[in-house]
């Protein structure tokens, strides 16, 4: 047992399987925090190097100046014009190359070097530490260190610039990040909730409306969209889907409505011979009436074996023996049985040597139903032909009677459908043989249509692949 439960279904196993909505939304926020987390780390990833380049090239610009001036003058006063000049995040030094201190920027940096780095005159070397207990223990610091060169002696000059308010920067945004993140991912979810829904109504009345159509009522459709999109087109297919169902029903009650009329009549016909024959003492009834019965059992019988066959083909289809079959030879054997039959009708032929793949009986049986429908409807003349035109072998069976109006020309074909009424079905027939003919040919891959004869009658034509 299945059922509903605030977007979930409920089965005997618990909580299975979420909601359309549910699953659309979890999937929106999923994807949009996937997105956020990668956008977020690439943001700060390119925001601190953007921030430490911007404090490298200023260290790299001051260590220049320095080492500019103590090229041209030496460091004679160095000291107090580097505790004027030097911003608060840079501390400077100048080393001889011994490594002691001659010039400093501040106080704090004028008793221990800052670096080992000793590059030549003219070179920039560089490193980065995270600690300076001497200076500041909370301080990451980035090392810019120039080789100048002053009247023959190598002085080094450190620029140590402070990269923490860089790095606070960027933690300030990872914190508002953080903050926002669950926010936006909340805004999403309620939006995609909202909007997800907002598609779906359409296809919720679609499923109320299906739920609500019986087998006994299929005459409602469900609500078209105007939307034209997927959803629209869906309603659409749903109500082909109820025409075609609608139609098959309506063709199944008079299958089995017909079908019961015409088993009516043979069983009417037995059962009155029945009481005839028991009513008689002298056995003189049975004597007359046993043809009768063996007529209309015969009539019953191939009645029910032609709606057994309709009904193979309506479910898997009808299976065919497939060998070689010469249509010409059927065709010959009904023209003979049609000439001793009806010797009151004239039975021509234009029979070529035609050979197809296929079940010789079903084949016999359709040219069989088709002569039959001939011979009724036939004034004086019936004509059968093959032939074989581009790899297509062709039968053609005409008559020359009142033939067949246009528009009734599919309708034949239809199960039970007579269109002389003054034929009674002793003489006319169940109304199934053209259906069978039609079902037979289509299992053989061909096609059957009916044409009006240059005679005035009707002309049926089967063609087949070779």
């Amino acid at each position: 047992m299945r059922r509903r439960v605030d977007g979930w279904y409920r089965t005997a196993g618990g909580l299975r399987q979420a909601s359309v909505r549910s699953r659309s939304t979890a999937a929106a926020v999923i994807v949009v925090a996937v997105a956020l987390l990668i956008g977020a780390f690439a943001l700060l990833l390119l925001l601190q190097r953007a921030l430490i380049a911007e404090v490298s090239d200023a260290a790299e610009g001051r260590v220049a100046d320095v080492a500019r001036q103590v090229s041209t003058e030496g460091t004679k006063g160095l000291s107090a014009d580097l505790a004027n000049t030097t911003r608060a995040s840079q501390l400077i030094q100048v080393l001889d190359p011994s490594g002691k201190i001659v010039a400093a920027s501040s106080s704090r940096v004028d008793n221990s070097p800052l670096t080992d780095l000793r590059p030549p005159d003219g070179a920039l070397m560089r490193s980065e530490v995270g600690e300076m207990p001497l200076i500041d223990d909370d301080h990451s610091f980035l090392i810019v260190a120039q080789g100048a060169s002053y009247h023959g002696t190598t002085y080094t000059v450190v620029v140590a610039s402070s990269v923490q308010t860089q790095r606070q920067t960027v933690r300030t945004v990872s914190k508002y990040l953080l903050i926002g993140f669950p926010l936006l991912l909340l805004v999403v979810g309620i939006a995609g909730w909202l909007m997800i829904g907002q598609a779906l109504r359409p296809v919720e009345r679609i499923r109320s409306r299906v739920q609500g159509i019986g087998s006994r009522d299929l005459t409602e459709r469900v609500p078209v969209p105007e939307t034209r999109d997927e959803i629209a087109r869906l309603a659409i297919t749903m109500n082909e889907m109820l025409d075609r169902l609608e139609t098959g029903q309506a063709t199944q009650r008079a299958f089995v409505a017909d079908a019961s009329h015409e088993l009516r009549s043979p069983l009417a016909t037995l059962t009155a011979a029945l009481e005839v024959i028991e009513a008689d003492t002298t056995g003189k009834a049975w004597l007359e009436l046993r043809q009768v019965m063996e007529t209309e059992t015969d009539r019953m019988r191939q009645l029910v074996e032609d709606l057994l066959l309709l009904a193979k083909a309506d479910d898997t289809g009808i299976r065919m023996r497939q060998t070689d079959v010469d249509l010409d030879d059927l065709v010959e054997a009904e023209i003979k049985r049609l000439r001793n039959s009806k010797p009151e009708l004239t039975v021509k032929g234009d029979v070529h040597p035609v050979r197809v793949t296929g079940d010789p009986a079903r084949l016999s049986q359709v040219l069989r139903n088709l002569v039959d429908n001939a011979a009724r409807a036939a004034h004086t003349t019936v004509m059968l032909t093959t032939a074989e035109r581009d790899g297509t072998a062709i039968i053609t069976v005409e008559d020359d009677g009142d033939g067949i109006p246009e528009e009734d020309r599919q309708r034949v074909f239809e199960r039970f459908v007579r269109l002389d009424t003054s034929r009674s079905r002793a003489s006319g027939g169940s109304g199934l043989g053209l259906s069978i003919a039609r079902e037979i040919t289509r299992a053989h891959h061909g096609t059957i249509t009916l044409t009006p004869s240059p005679t005035g009658g009707t002309t049926a034509t089967v063609m087949l692949p070779i």
